[in-house]
């Protein structure tokens, strides 16, 4: 039976889902993989799909009809090119979803900016993929697609594979609400909160606390919780998964302390590394110490968003008003780095603000996936590099030409220069202060790269610092 072209969205059995992009980038080859059987043509010639190809697909129970068009654009030998072209908008013009392809490989071309024009005009839901980056040849010209500013952008290998579940779950956000069950927030939408700190913190006694039962086992001995345990609380609609930890104390104490520890200490890390939220119990009676610090870096260096509690509140809360103040001014001073970490000054015993802590989880939660549009994004670094501009590198001016948030959690973002693979850091850490004024990102880490236009002269090049 000869596939249907898509009609008119409104009298289709199943939404649609177009890929769409000029000549051999790959679309063919997508489509065969995410309807999981070699249904389309693939071949190395360009404009070797012609007609609009449509098959059912699903993905995680939601099924959905994905169309093969022809190339748009772009140079092409065939003679029936044009046909080619006007079945591909009249499929533009029944998607529901339209999925961008571009070729990693071959890097932004001028027919891609024809086809982004043609998407953008479509007014339907678009996603961008681009495709082929597993050849390593992709890797340098990737973000230079952020120019076509497309949010989100998706880096996938349709031959092998990688990133299409990443893709799919794009498409489907795009086709319909997220379904949430009735009392219970779905498992997607939890966040894994990471309780750490030195031993004897008051770790255990605050996921009690959150809990609002006697959950984890509570002693003042040092090392009494040796597993990462875990525990799901909801609140206010939300779905936290809480894991507490064993407490981590420097290398040469728990090599001391034998095995059991060691393994213990291996598992608070690896909670580290799993969570959304790490949350840092500071005992406030002791105040802040080199190995929270030390903690904290771990947390930071992985990515996380961090919070700082300042446990057994209730001990020091005599001492005076001026001692808020010295506690935070030193705990800053020893945390440098965790600027942008909101402290609370909580009591496991009493339950003094241990609610205000799962209201600020959420507000990190959502600072850490939150995503600035490009074109924002771009008006804001527009004038504040105008105002501020990078420093003169080898006698040359150094221009900001854009930039794109590239990810979330944490939210990194791509400057691309006229010139420079990096900045000062001086100048990177303005940025990141710029960034968080304007836009906020409580409680996460910002990533920031430094980009050379691809034809600029060559620099230099060091990792991107982490902020």
């Amino acid at each position: 039976m000869t596939p249907r072209e898509p009609g008119p969205a409104r009298g289709r059995r199943l939404p649609a889902v177009v890929l769409v992009g000029r000549p051999n980038v790959g679309k063919s080859t997508l489509f065969n993989r995410l309807i999981g059987t070699r249904r389309a043509i693939v071949a190395p010639l360009p404009g070797t799909t012609r007609d609009v190809i449509a098959h059912p697909a699903e993905w995680r129970g939601v099924s959905f009809e994905l169309v093969d068009t022809g190339g748009l654009f772009g140079a092409s030998a065939d003679p029936l090119h044009e046909l080619v072209v006007a079945r591909g908008r009249r499929a533009l013009a029944g998607a529901d979803v339209l999925v961008f392809v571009v070729d990693g490989r071959e890097g932004l071309v001028p027919a891609d900016r024809e086809v982004a024009h043609v998407v953008r005009t479509a007014s339907v839901p678009a996603v961008l993929a681009v495709n082929k980056t597993d050849d390593r040849r992709a890797k340098g010209g990737l973000l230079e697609f952020a120019e076509l500013g497309f949010d989100p952008m998706f880096e996938v290998s349709a031959e092998h594979g990688e990133g299409t579940g990443d893709l799919l779950d794009a498409i489907l956000d795009r086709l319909r609400p997220a379904p949430v069950a009735a009392g219970a927030p779905s498992a997607a939408a939890e966040v894994n909160v990471a309780v750490v700190g030195r031993p004897n913190a008051g770790k255990s006694s605050l996921v009690n606390r959150l809990l609002r039962e006697e959950r984890m086992i509570v002693n003042e001995a040092p090392g009494t919780t040796r597993d990462a345990v875990d525990a799901v609380l909801r609140w206010h609609r939300r779905q936290f998964r809480i894991v507490d930890t064993a407490g981590i104390r420097r290398p040469g104490r728990v090599a001391r302390a034998g095995q059991v520890e060691a393994v213990s200490v291996t598992m608070a890390r690896r909670a580290i590394e799993a969570a959304d939220i790490v949350v840092l119990v500071v005992d406030a009676s002791v105040g802040a110490t080199d190995q929270d610090a030390a903690i904290a870096g771990e947390a930071d260096k992985a990515g996380r968003g961090i919070i700082i509690a300042a446990n057994k509140w209730d001990l020091v809360t005599g001492r005076g008003s001026g001692f808020v103040k010295a506690f935070d001014e030193e705990l800053r001073r020893q945390m440098k780095f965790l600027d942008y970490a909101p402290v609370l000054h909580v009591s496991a015993l009493t339950g003094e603000r241990t609610p205000r802590l799962l209201e600020v989880i959420d507000r990190v939660t959502a600072s850490r996936t939150a995503r600035v549009p490009t074109p924002e994004l771009n008006t804001f670094v527009k004038k504040v590099t105008a105002a501020h501009p990078p420093p003169t590198r080898d006698g040359r001016d150094v221009r900001v030409l854009y930039a794109t948030q590239a990810r979330v959690a944490p939210p990194t973002f791509v400057f691309f220069t006229s010139g420079a693979s990096e900045f000062h850091f001086s100048y990177e850490r303005f940025l990141v202060n710029q960034i968080r004024d304007r836009f906020g990102f409580l409680g996460t880490p910002i990533r920031l790269h430094v980009r050379r236009r691809r034809g600029s002269p060559r620099r230099r090049s060091r990792p991107a610092r982490r902020t």
